[in-house]
């Protein structure tokens, strides 16, 4: 099981590296490591087992974030109370194929299991994008997301490619945005 203990924190080399394209079949091993990502995620979306195991909640994790070179990463983004997730997968070897040219920000800002400091302003990406991926099973698989799902989806890939989200951060102007940009509450 995954915990706060296994997630490497912003300083480890992993997180600024590109990360591997994986390839099918994938082994047992990063098999495991698929399964037990998205568990962590559930189980920091859990009050009573986030509470018991000291999780920080989160919607997304990468690989490299346990410090795995490897071009995956579980997403779960909970849907409203009591209805299906509005994104859930491990997205193996992840393309953004288009995006809208409109922009869109978190109000509240992004944060990141592997970044243990508030670091204020608008992380502006896509409001709206086409992503293409492969499963765990190595199924291609095409969607369009927009708002939360796209901009979780966003910075899950930044990971793989050794971005972190407070790169987007203009530090001069953190709280600045294009007037077309959305954001979202």
């Amino acid at each position: 099981m995954i915990t706060m203990k296994n997630i490497i924190r912003e300083g480890n080399d992993t997180l600024r590296a590109e990360a591997k394209k994986a390839t099918f079949p994938l082994t047992d091993e990063q098999l495991q490591l698929a399964h037990d990502m998205m568990e962590f995620l559930e189980n920091s979306q859990d009050p009573k087992i986030a509470e018991k195991y000291h999780l920080r909640a989160g919607v997304g994790l990468a690989a490299p974030q346990v410090d795995v070179s490897l071009q995956m990463a579980s997403v779960l983004v909970p849907g409203p109370e009591g209805e299906a997730p509005l994104f859930k997968d491990t997205i193996v070897n992840p393309v953004i194929i288009s995006h809208s040219v409109q922009g869109a920000a978190l109000s509240e800002g992004e944060g990141c299991l592997s970044v243990d400091r508030d670091v204020p302003g608008y992380v502006v990406r896509h409001d709206r994008i086409t992503l293409r991926y492969y499963d765990i099973d190595g199924n291609q698989h095409k969607i369009r997301l927009k708002n939360y799902p796209a901009i979780v989806c966003q910075h899950e890939i930044d990971h793989l490619h050794g971005i972190l989200f407070y790169d987007h951060i203009d530090h001069e102007h953190p709280f600045t945005m294009e007037n077309e940009d959305l954001v979202i509450e």
